[in-house]
């Protein structure tokens, strides 16, 4: 045999002894997860006044270890429920045996417990039924958790969930006692004690606050009528109002349909607007603006003064600037000295009126 068959037969070697390994624990987890037991099991039923949450494939314990699982769960006489289950052959359940819903966690999460009960009682037959008088039901959580609900809102998460998980222990009877309950919750009631001082100022800062209202309470109180007074009158012209905002809604329509026709046209408009004012930023045709500008103030005062005569104008020359442009063609002597005086043309009234 050569070296490579060897390696070969080897490596084949390795590979079956680690599938034969990752079978059986794949095996043995499955086992375990799934609470398949390896012996035979008994089935047995059991009557309590409720059963809430607690479903099928829940465990069954004894002393905290897992026996069996909880195979079905039922309404039975309309009044009561019929839980089914089922537990190791090697486990004594007999006419004595207690049943309990217990939580699990506080997700919610139930398990059956089951308890030995009187010694020396007969052991119960297959398919028997431990009656009502044998079975507690779960814990109540929203009225436990509602009564300690004050001091919840002062906890951290962790310390609530950690006083909850102990008292639903405590009562449930899994371990702990109430003193130790107690002295948890005394521990968590100290960190409390030690705002003393915080909440002290916060009463103080609130009593100042109340101070200041108490007095302003005139003002307060005729703010209240007043408020009062006007939610009264809007609820009068509750109709109005109504048939005003259904008038609204119309008007909204139709300007809306206003502005969507005159669209096109505001759009012209600004174009234009823009090549005026491109027109008007000119140095040249900006100075000519100013100087309108400077010389309206002036022209009104004087169009206010002639129209107060009665309901006509009465309109008098009184300046005159400008200038006349002669025709470049006429051939007369002397015509540049004339241009050059037509081209300052102007007078001056001297008459009150032009004043």
């Amino acid at each position: 045999m050569n070296a490579r068959n060897t390696k070969t037969m080897v490596a084949g070697i390795k590979l079956g002894i680690f599938t034969l390994a990752s079978i059986l624990v794949t095996g043995l987890l499955a086992v375990i997860m799934g609470h398949f037991g390896l012996g035979g099991e008994t089935s047995y039923h059991a009557l309590f006044s409720s059963a809430s949450m607690l479903k099928k494939g829940d465990d069954v314990r004894v002393a905290g270890v897992s026996v069996g699982q909880v195979s079905g769960v039922e309404i039975h006489d309309r009044s009561a429920a019929m839980v089914s289950f089922k537990v190791r052959n090697d486990v004594p359940v007999t006419t004595a045996t207690r049943a309990d819903v217990r939580f699990l966690n506080l997700v919610g999460d139930r398990y059956l417990a089951l308890s030995e009960g009187e010694a020396g009682a007969p052991k119960l037959a297959s398919n028997g039924t431990i009656p009502l008088g044998h079975t507690t039901p779960s814990l109540n959580l929203t009225d436990l958790f509602n009564g300690f609900q004050p001091l919840f809102q002062a906890l951290s998460p962790h310390d609530v969930n950690e006083l909850s998980l102990n008292l639903v222990r405590v009562l449930q009877g899994e371990g702990g006692t109430i003193q130790g309950l107690l002295s948890k919750t005394a521990s968590l009631t100290n960190s409390l004690a030690d705002r003393d001082q915080l909440i002290g100022d916060v009463v103080k800062n609130l009593s100042s606050l109340l101070g200041t209202v108490d007095d302003h309470h005139k003002e307060l109180d005729s703010l209240v009528v007043q408020l009062r007074q006007w939610l009264g009158n809007l609820a009068k012209d509750r109709n109005v109002i109504g048939s005003s905002l259904q008038n609204i809604s119309t008007l909204t329509a139709d300007l809306a349909d206003l502005l969507t026709q005159s669209r096109p046209y505001l759009k012209s408009d600004i174009v234009q607007l823009q090549r005026v004012m491109a027109i008007l930023t000119k140095p040249k045709n900006k100075a000519v603006l100013d100087e309108a500008l400077h010389r309206l103030p002036e022209l009104f005062a004087k169009q206010v003064r002639i129209g107060s005569y009665g309901s006509w104008y009465n309109y008098y020359l009184c300046d005159f600037t400008g200038r006349i442009i002669l025709p470049k063609f006429l051939n007369i002597p002397g015509l540049s000295a004339i241009q050059n005086q037509l081209n300052d043309l102007s007078f001056h009234s001297t008459a009150k009126r032009c004043s």
